[in-house]
């Protein structure tokens, strides 16, 4: 059973950084992308980062380029998410997600197209 698992979120300041992780019990893990989106309080949920299979693609949406970083483990079957520079606007319901596709395009997936979700952790921006 296809499973993942988000941690590391928190409340934070403006200008700080926190970094999250999800475990994806998916296999094969290397086969797959990863993604993480969010989801803030009365909003739709939005993309915000991708890595693909190989980790040698990223792509991220234009509100988080230059303060986020998402990297993957493949030996730990993790994704990770480095949050800079966090703003209010940031504050939201993250969610890990994964889709078994080994091609490195990212910019044509939408949030359907994955597989599986996690959870989710929540990351709050105080001003």
């Amino acid at each position: 059973q296809a499973r993942l698992v988000e941690s590391g979120g928190g409340l934070v300041q403006t200008g700080d950084s926190l970094s999250l992780s999800c475990t994806a019990f998916v296999r094969p893990f290397n086969q797959y992308t990863l993604g993480w989106f969010r989801q803030a309080p009365g909003k739709e949920r939005e993309f915000v980062a991708a890595i693909s299979w190989s980790g040698k693609t990223t792509y991220y949406s234009d509100s988080v380029k230059g303060r986020f970083t998402i990297s993957r483990d493949n030996a730990k079957n993790a994704v990770y998410l480095q949050m800079n520079m966090l703003k209010p606007e940031d504050t939201a319901r993250y969610y890990c997600a994964a889709k078994h596709y080994y091609i490195e395009v990212l910019e044509t997936l939408s949030e359907y197209d994955y597989d599986y979700w996690g959870q989710g952790t929540h990351v709050t921006v105080s001003s």
